[in-house]
C-alpha cells in the first residue's frame, strides 16, 4: 500500500498493490482528469514530482520514454512503487459533478438488434451508481480479465437501470466473443463506474449542437433527455450519421422527441443511401456536411461530438468553420479495442 499526494490541493488516497493511480483516485472520491482509461488519450497524464512508478501497458505513441524519463505518466497505467507526489497536466473543471468510482453486479434485462451488427443493452443494477449524462462504465467481459467502455444512454434519472448500444467488432473479444455470441436475458454482468468527464451539466445560455456517428449517439441520447429534463439548454440541435439506412437506430424515437419539444431539433443523415434499405426522406451525405448547411455561424454555441475519430476531428473541423470557439466544443472518441487484447 502506498500513499499519492495531489500537489497543489493537497488531495491524498491510498493505492493497493497493482492498483493505478487513477483507479485508486476516483474509489477514494478524489478527481483526477481522465477519458479513455486505457491509455490512448492522454487526458490523465500527470507529472511525478516525488516517487517512482511503473508505467506497465503504458502506449509509446501516447507517453514517449523521453517524457517517462522527465517525470511523466499515465494516471490510468502507472502504478506507484513508492509513496508519490503528483501534479496533474490537465486543466481540473470544478463544475463537473464527481461520482465515486465503484464495481458493480447487474442482470441483463434486454437484449435486442437495433441496426446493422448494433445491439441495445440494457441492464438492472443491484445497487444504484450516480452517474452524469455523458458518462460510460466498464463491462468485465467473463473468463478473460478484460473489460471494455461502453457509454450509458439513459439519462441518469434511474440509478438501477443502464442502456448501452453496442457495435460489434469483427473478431472483438467483448463482441464477437459474448455479446452477439451467447449473452442472454437474465445473465448476470460484473461493470464498474462511472468513468470519463464528457458531458452536459451546466445551464446553458446559447444553442448546443449534438453531433454522434454510429453508437456515438449513446451518450448524446443520454444527454439530450438529461438536458430536456432540467431545462439546461434554450434549443438543441440532434445529428446522428451513419453510412446506410440500416446503420441508423431510434429514428422515430427522436423524431417523436421533437415533435413533443420545439426546442429540440433531430437531423438523421446517411452518407450512402441504397434503395435496398428503402426509401429515405432524410438528410443525405456526410453528418459533418449536414451541419455545415444548416448554419451560418456557430458562434456562440456549444457542442458534443462523440463517435469514431475521424467524425469527430471532421466535426470539429467544421464547426471551427463556422467560428465556434475550440473552447466550447467537447468531444468523445470511441476506439475499438486491439482485437485479441
Amino acid at each position: 500500500m502506498h500513499t499519492v499526494v495531489v500537489s497543489g490541493d493537497g488531495t491524498a488516497f491510498p493505492v493497493a498493490d497493482g492498483q493505478t493511480v487513477l483507479d485508486a483516485a476516483l474509489r477514494n472520491g478524489a478527481w483526477l482528469p481522465h477519458s479513455c482509461t486505457q491509455g490512448t488519450c492522454g487526458t490523465c497524464k500527470l507529472r511525478v514530482l516525488c516517487g517512482e512508478v511503473d508505467h506497465g501497458g503504458t502506449p509509446e505513441e501516447t507517453l514517449p520514454a523521453t517524457d517517462r524519463q522527465t517525470g511523466m505518466a499515465l494516471g490510468c497505467m502507472a502504478v506507484p512503487r513508492s509513496d508519490l507526489t503528483v501534479q496533474t497536466t490537465a486543466v481540473v473543471d470544478g463544475t463537473v459533478p464527481r461520482h465515486r468510482l465503484r464495481d458493480h453486479e447487474a442482470t441483463v434485462v434486454m437484449l435486442d438488434d437495433i441496426a446493422a451488427d448494433t445491439r441495445r443493452l440494457v441492464l438492472e443494477l443491484d445497487d444504484d451508481m450516480q452517474f452524469t449524462a455523458g458518462q460510460y462504465c466498464e463491462l468485465v467481459v467473463p473468463g478473460v480479465g478484460v473489460s471494455r467502455q461502453y457509454s450509458m444512454a439513459n439519462p441518469p434519472g434511474d440509478p438501477r437501470r443502464l442502456e448501452f448500444h453496442i457495435k460489434r467488432t469483427p473478431g472483438g473479444m467483448a463482441t464477437d466473443g459474448w455479446i452477439f455470441k451467447d449473452l442472454a436475458v437474465d445473465e448476470r454482468i460484473a461493470l464498474r463506474g462511472p468513468l470519463g468527464q464528457f458531458g452536459l451539466a451546466d445551464k446553458q445560455d446559447s444553442p448546443v449542437i449534438l453531433i454522434g456517428g454510429g453508437t456515438g449517439l449513446a451518450p448524446l441520447k443520454s444527454i439530450v433527455h438529461h438536458a430536456l429534463e432540467h431545462e439546461l439548454a434554450p434549443e438543441m440541435f440532434l445529428y446522428h450519421g451513419g453510412r446506410r439506412r440500416v446503420d441508423l437506430y431510434d429514428v422515430e424515437y427522436f423524431t417523436e422527441l421533437a415533435q413533443a419539444h420545439p426546442g429540440f431539433h433531430y437531423r438523421p443523415a446517411i452518407s450512402e443511401p441504397d434503395p435496398d434499405d428503402g426509401e429515405w426522406t432524410g438528410s443525405v451525405g456526410m453528418v459533418t456536411d449536414v451541419v455545415l448547411d444548416d448554419f451560418a455561424s456557430c458562434k456562440g454555441m456549444s457542442a458534443y461530438l462523440c463517435g469514431p475519430p475521424a467524425m469527430v476531428t471532421a466535426a470539429v473541423k467544421a464547426l471551427k468553420r463556422r467560428r465556434m470557439a475550440p473552447r466550447l466544443i467537447f468531444r468523445e472518441e470511441f476506439t475499438a479495442a486491439p482485437v485479441g487484447v
